[in-house]
């Protein structure tokens, strides 16, 4: 009876809706570019590709923590060959992408389902001022084009991949 209980009270955890955060995907690139309608929207040598996707509860606050993390994160190599160095140590650039397939939620069936993902008007101007935030830190800062069909090209290094979210939940 007691393990009954228990199924029931992880199965209704697990079916409580959670808060959404901000999300990102952050990787460490040679060089990375993207381009809408054969032409270059945005493009940088040696710094970060920051796939952003943006949910329905997010808030300034939520892109202020993640520009801070993105900006600090130091995954570049030292001379010592340990990742201790940020994007601004190593006078890198930064490719900002606007993803709202980050809240794709394939738990059920097999179409995503994208209801946590904040609506367009909300994601872009979080968005943007995501942008702003990182490039008032003084870094270089290019961008996709908001809800338009991108080509994104990337040559990874390492490969760094980092997972980051506004919740703190990875």
């Amino acid at each position: 009876m007691r393990r009954a209980q228990t199924l029931k009270s992880c199965e209704k955890a697990f079916r409580t809706p959670t808060l959404v955060r901000m999300r990102a995907v952050v990787q460490r690139v040679r060089r990375a570019k993207v381009t809408v309608n054969s032409q270059i929207s945005g493009e940088i040598g040696p710094g970060l590709l920051v796939l952003l996707g943006v949910g329905g509860s997010d808030q300034e606050a939520d892109a202020d923590y993640l520009s801070e993390k993105v900006i600090g994160l130091r995954i570049f190599e030292d001379e010592q060959g340990k990742m201790n160095l940020s994007v601004a140590d190593v006078g890198g650039g930064v490719l900002v992408v606007s993803q709202f397939t980050l809240y794709g939620d394939a738990r059920k069936g097999r179409r995503p389902s994208f209801d946590d993902a904040a609506r367009p008007e909300k994601a872009r101007a979080l968005y943007e001022y995501f942008v702003e935030r990182v490039r008032a830190a003084g870094l270089r800062c290019e961008t996709g084009r908001f809800q338009e069909m991108m080509d994104v090209e990337l040559v990874n290094e390492g490969p760094v991949t980092i997972l980051l979210d506004s919740g703190k939940g990875f």
